[in-house]
């Protein structure tokens, strides 16, 4: 028993030791065991830098690149899709509330025809590939790579708890603004629309499992 209150008062001096008591205050820079990239190479903006031969820090964009969002007829067209803004706005459209409800359907902003619906469905199932694939299958079955490492709790898209009636489009856009769970909100990686385009080709993989189910 000796042995185990001394390995265990040598744990908490190492302890003590390398993290300091709370509230101490130290003139050298901390011990970062787990620097986390805290320390990066950076040009602070206006700032004078030698590694170019004019010295100036603020550099023109890359020839034949634009800043994400930006089109000079200022259309901000990604993927041949009007970009629109990140959020910040109210209304359906923005926030997937009606009131104080979870709105349902795609908004009147998409201004939808039936060329424009595939082309957002498509859309939608390139933004998929790239963002929620990874976990939630390229079906939407919950079946994603993480689940191969014991991530738990991935929605299954195909189960009734997710489908329209029980799982309203506005809280579905909702949730990819703002994460729920283990999932982290998406709100500044992904457009506004293109949150609408995945929440457009979720509800199209579902419509086509079902109909695959009844055809059996």
């Amino acid at each position: 028993m000796r042995y185990f209150f001394l390995a265990y008062a040598i744990i908490a001096v190492l302890i003590v030791g390398i993290g300091g008591f709370r509230g101490q205050k130290f003139s050298k820079p901390p011990i970062q065991i787990f620097p986390d990239m805290d320390n990066q190479d950076k040009l602070k903006a206006q700032s004078p830098d030698p590694f170019f031969a004019d010295r100036l820090g603020s550099r023109h964009p890359v020839k034949e690149t634009q800043p994400r969002g930006f089109s000079e007829a200022g259309q901000r067209e990604i993927g041949g899709i009007p970009e629109y803004e990140f959020g910040g706005q109210t209304g359906y459209y923005y926030t997937g509330h009606v009131g104080d409800y979870y709105g349902t359907g795609m908004p009147e902003e998409l201004e939808l025809t039936g060329e424009t619906a595939e082309a957002l469905i498509h859309r939608g199932e390139e933004r998929f590939g790239i963002y929620c694939s990874v976990c939630h299958g390229k079906s939407g079955d919950g079946m994603g790579i993480t689940s191969k490492y014991g991530v738990p709790g991935i929605a299954n898209f195909h189960l009734d708890p997710y489908k329209t009636g029980a799982y309203p489009d506005g809280r579905m856009f909702e949730v990819i603004t703002n994460g729920k769970g283990q999932m982290s909100g998406y709100a500044a990686n992904i457009p506004i629309r293109d949150r609408w385009a995945i929440i457009a080709y979720v509800r199209t993989l579902q419509t086509a499992k079902a109909a695959a189910t009844a055809a059996k």
